[in-house]
């Protein structure tokens, strides 16, 4: 058996994609590839393979025990620039703190990034493209599912059980779109809309100050519903009747993966990092102006409602377990091979073809 060693400190900071990432890569892996590989989470032991999910210190301080007698697999969850409008540091800190995020993905033997996108992007920071692969995120089925009933699902948090609602997940950050959702809201009295999240980051994420103050004083039509239990959040995404989330920056969301199998239609800014990932899957808009005329012609048309829920759910049948754990299968293996001289006995394992 081959053994994998799955490295990551996310639990440390609730309410970012990152730690949901993980969970569901490691438990889809475990799972699915139990009869190739054993995993193991944060052990001190020598692995044939180490999986870093997080980018700490320790684990670039631990590196060259790790690569002794195994290989390192980093995780690309985000780059400098996708930090630029979530963290705000002082200008000497922000440039240590990127100068060792490329450090730490240099130092790994492979990468791994959710979005195809950021192959060009980590290639521009000095990164051999040969040495990353593109693995989507994956969802479970058994946690994100369609339900019945949203009325009832609305009394219960209780919502207006007949008024239209949107819904956004995600931290309080200025790249999420904070500000542009409470406009929208504004503009569109007749529908309530939630926002799931929390400033992850507490008062260094980017526009704290700003949008503490608009969080505190919302639009009639608007509740924050602050950090969610991710064990409750399947019913908020069926409870609503749209998943909207207005980023200006993101990778490859989770919380879009979770709507998508709850067939939940979704909207979403017009950004180039989603065509190669969503296809047409979701609705999208580039400005306020488009972004309300979509959620009226969701809220009127019912043929065009139903057409966007189809989208979406035809996502979640795409990006489904059988299709991402071969994806991971191959990777394994892929790496397992080509590090033989590192690990003589990874040389009888098999190549798979994709």
């Amino acid at each position: 058996m081959i053994t994998i060693n799955m490295m990551s400190k996310a639990d440390t900071v609730q309410g970012q994609g990152v730690l949901s990432a993980h969970d569901e890569q490691v438990k889809l892996v475990k799972e699915q590839l139990g009869d190739e590989f054993t995993v193991l989470e944060n052990s001190h032991s020598f692995c044939d393979i180490t999986h870093y999910h997080t980018i700490n210190p320790q684990f670039l301080f631990g590196l060259p025990f790790a690569k002794h007698k195994g290989t390192a697999v980093g995780y690309v969850h985000f780059l400098p620039e996708t930090l630029e409008n979530s963290i705000k540091l002082p200008p000497l800190v922000k440039k240590a703190f990127y100068w060792y995020v490329m450090r730490f993905y240099k130092s790994m033997d492979y990468l791994v990034t959710v979005n195809p996108y950021f192959i060009d992007r980590l290639e521009a920071y000095g990164v051999d493209r040969d040495k990353v692969s593109y693995i989507p995120n994956f969802v479970s089925e058994e946690q994100f599912f369609p339900m019945e009933n949203k009325v009832a699902l609305r009394e219960k948090y209780q919502l207006d059980p007949k008024r239209f609602t949107v819904l956004c997940v995600g931290q309080l950050q200025k790249r999420k779109g904070v500000l542009e959702f409470l406009e929208i809201a504004e503009q569109m009295p007749d529908i309530q809309f939630l926002w799931a999240g929390n400033f992850a980051f507490g008062k260094i994420s980017e526009g704290y100050d700003q949008i503490r103050r608009a969080v505190e004083c919302p639009p009639e039509n608007v509740r924050f519903l602050g950090l969610i239990e991710r064990s409750c959040m399947n019913e908020f995404y069926n409870l609503a009747d749209v998943m909207f989330l207005p980023s200006f920056e993101e990778l490859f969301p989770m919380t879009i993966l979770e709507s998508m199998n709850c067939g939940t239609p979704i909207l979403l800014r017009d950004l180039p990092i989603y065509e190669n990932i969503l296809f047409d899957y979701y609705l999208r808009a580039d400005d306020n102006d488009g972004f309300i005329a979509c959620l009226k012609k969701l809220k009127s048309d019912p043929e065009y409602y139903k057409e966007a829920s189809g989208r979406s759910f035809a996502g979640h049948e795409f990006y489904s377990r059988d299709h991402v754990s071969r994806m991971w299968r191959c990777f394994y293996e892929s790496v397992a091979v080509q590090e033989t001289n590192i690990n003589p006995k990874l040389s009888k394992l098999p190549r798979v073809k994709a």
